[in-house]
């Protein structure tokens, strides 16, 4: 799975990695697919960070569509191969144009016929560009979303950048991946 790390098996894993790994197994995801391989050399750090991912992937409150918008963008910003990979088609069987997610695999500003998808875009981009959402953005986010929703979509492109990073930093791939979405 990755060069960077040692071999990992489930017959010679401690109490607390096996422990993780049926966690996940059994929750929404229902597999290792992703970062989980990395993380489960600090097995405190996987069970914590798998929580939260559940909860950023299934209970944000915001439509899937929108939120696997949320993660392309986040996976086009770091140029991750593994979660851009796993995500991109989830995105599009959720509805998400495949226009604009081309654009965002190759660095365009997208078209957009919905304005939540732009609004989401926006947010992020203004995120992940300056560091900070200005008030025109984040009022209509909050008058779209509602506060709840706002904070949620912070940690979801939270996650995911830690998402990116474990991928990018053991250079992870997905399962049965074969082509690379980003140059390298």
């Amino acid at each position: 799975m990755s060069k960077r790390l040692p071999e990992f098996s489930v017959e010679s894993a401690s109490h607390e990695q096996k422990a993780v790994l049926q966690d996940i197994l059994s929750g929404p995801r229902g597999n290792l697919n992703g970062p989980f391989l990395g993380w489960i050399f600090s097995p405190e750090l996987a069970q914590n960070a798998q929580k939260l991912g559940a909860f950023c992937r299934y209970k944000t409150g915001l439509p899937l569509r929108l939120s696997e918008l949320a993660i392309l963008v986040t996976a086009a910003r770091w140029r991750s191969q593994a979660e851009w990979h796993i995500h991109h088609p989830i995105a599009l069987e959720a509805g998400l144009p495949a226009d604009l997610a081309e654009a965002l695999r190759t660095g365009q500003t997208p078209h957009f016929a919905d304005a939540d998808d732009k609004l989401i875009h926006d947010f992020a981009t203004e995120l992940y560009e300056t560091k900070r959402v200005s008030d025109a953005t984040y009022d209509a986010a909050v008058a779209r979303f509602g506060h709840t929703v706002v904070v949620n979509l912070v940690g979801l492109l939270g996650y995911y950048a830690l998402v990116a990073m474990t991928l990018n930093t053991f250079g992870m791939r997905a399962e049965g991946q074969t082509a690379l979405p980003f140059e390298e």
